[in-house]
C-alpha cells in the first residue's frame, strides 16, 4: 500500500504520537467524515463502504469498524490530534492523566484516594486503559447532572434577569 503525499503528512513515525489532520488534508478529512456520518445515520440502510486494496481487490469495511472510523474523523475534522489505545492496556501516570486531561499529579492523587484502581510494577503505578475510561464516564455523568442541577436552581430563582 502506498501513501499519497496528503495521507502521509497525516501519518505519524511512532504509533503512540498523537496524528493530526494537517491544512492540506483537513477538507477532505471532513467530507469523508460527513460522508461517512450521513450514511451512518441512515434509516435502515447497511452502510457499504469498501476499501480498495494495492492489487484492487475491493474489501468490505465491516460497520463497527465504519463507525470508529466515524468517530476518528470526526475528531480529526474539528483539529483535535488522536491516540489509538487499546482498552486492555496499562498506562502509565502520565498516560492516564492524558486520557483524562488532568496532571499527573492530579491523576495520583486519585489512585491514592482509591477512585481509579492501579497496580504497582516495582515503585511505578500502572493503571488499566479500561478503569480510567470507566472513571472518565463516571466523572463526566457526575459533572453533567451536577451543572444540570445548577441550571435547575438558576431557573427556580428566576434566572438572570438582567439578561432578559
Amino acid at each position: 500500500m502506498t501513501l499519497s503525499p496528503i495521507d502521509a503528512a497525516t501519518t505519524s513515525t511512532r504509533a503512540s504520537e498523537p496524528v493530526t489532520a494537517n491544512e492540506a488534508s483537513l477538507g477532505q478529512v471532513q467530507q469523508l467524515a460527513k460522508l461517512i456520518t450521513e450514511t451512518l445515520q441512515g434509516q435502515g440502510t447497511q452502510p457499504r463502504f469498501s476499501l480498495l486494496g494495492p492489487n484492487h481487490e475491493t474489501l468490505p469495511v465491516p460497520r463497527d469498524v465504519l463507525t470508529l472510523l466515524q468517530q476518528l474523523l470526526a475528531v480529526l475534522a474539528s483539529g483535535d490530534a488522536v491516540s489509538i489505545v487499546p482498552v486492555q492496556k496499562e498506562l502509565t501516570t502520565q498516560q492516564a492523566a492524558n486520557l483524562l486531561n488532568v496532571s499527573r499529579q492530579y491523576l495520583v492523587q486519585l489512585l491514592d484516594e482509591g477512585k481509579i484502581p492501579y497496580r504497582r510494577t516495582g515503585t511505578h503505578r500502572r493503571v488499566s486503559t479500561h478503569d480510567v475510561l470507566e472513571y472518565r464516564v463516571k466523572r463526566d455523568a457526575e459533572r453533567d447532572a451536577k451543572l444540570a442541577a445548577m441550571m435547575q436552581e438558576t431557573q427556580q430563582e428566576g434566572g438572570y434577569p438582567e439578561f432578559d
